[in-house]
């Protein structure tokens, strides 16, 4: 008997993609466009989040899931802001996949839900390889992390439709060549969206909110 080799990673893969296409179809069947959040440790994903919250809420019916690996701390400030939110404490997985996120989403109620943002594990290699299902795949980025970041990890920035730069009001203080980090960006995702903001400051948050509400107002339309 010959040898046979297995592809594991890739059939685990396969399935997710289909439980992926399962929950965009559970979306799509209620008209809830769904945004999946992703970055590393410390990028300010939450505080990015909770601000584009407060610039939707009077808009958009809306609710929440956050990723972490252990913990409600995110869920919890979501929750304090009047955003419904479920948490799904991954146990020490580097991400979420569609499997974690279509056990979630029966606990929401979606046929009342216009938006349903997504809070991936922090992590920038993980997340890039497990679809969701989501309409929008957001990465945010900051300063303090280095201008090398898309050079570094090349799979999370192909991906996404956005990018975020967050925490800009650190520029004056470090090292960051941004024409240097945006090239890389759009080097491997030509025609990304590119926002420069600070989630402390609240600065550039207006074109980013723009482009935002665009793409969900498009979406609801067409629903």
């Amino acid at each position: 008997m010959g040898t046979r080799t297995i592809s594991v990673v890739e059939n685990i893969l396969d399935a997710n993609d289909r439980i992926a296409q399962a929950n965009q179809e559970l979306f799509d069947s209620t008209k809830t466009f769904a945004i999946n959040f992703m970055a590393s440790p410390g990028a300010g994903k939450t505080s990015v989040i909770l601000r584009t919250v407060q610039y939707l809420n009077s808009r958009y019916r809306m609710a929440g899931v956050d990723g972490d690996v252990a913990t409600t701390i995110d869920a919890d400030r979501m929750a304090a802001i009047g955003i419904p939110a479920v948490q799904i404490n991954t146990g020490g997985t580097c991400h979420l996949d569609a499997v974690m996120l279509s056990g979630a989403l029966p606990k929401i109620e979606l046929s009342e839900v216009d938006l349903l943002i997504i809070e991936n594990v922090g992590n920038l290699i993980c997340p890039a390889s497990f679809k969701l299902g989501s309409h929008l795949d957001v990465l945010i980025a900051s300063v303090p992390e280095g201008d090398d970041k898309p050079y570094k990890y090349p799979k999370m920035y192909r991906g996404v439709k956005a990018t975020l730069l967050n925490k800009i009001d650190l520029l004056p203080y470090l090292d960051f060549d941004v024409e240097y980090f945006r090239k890389g960006v759009e080097v491997l995702n030509p025609g990304l969206a590119f926002f420069q903001i600070s989630a402390k400051t609240g600065d550039g948050f207006e074109a980013y909110i723009d482009w935002l509400r665009n793409q969900i107002d498009v979406y609801l339309e067409r629903a």
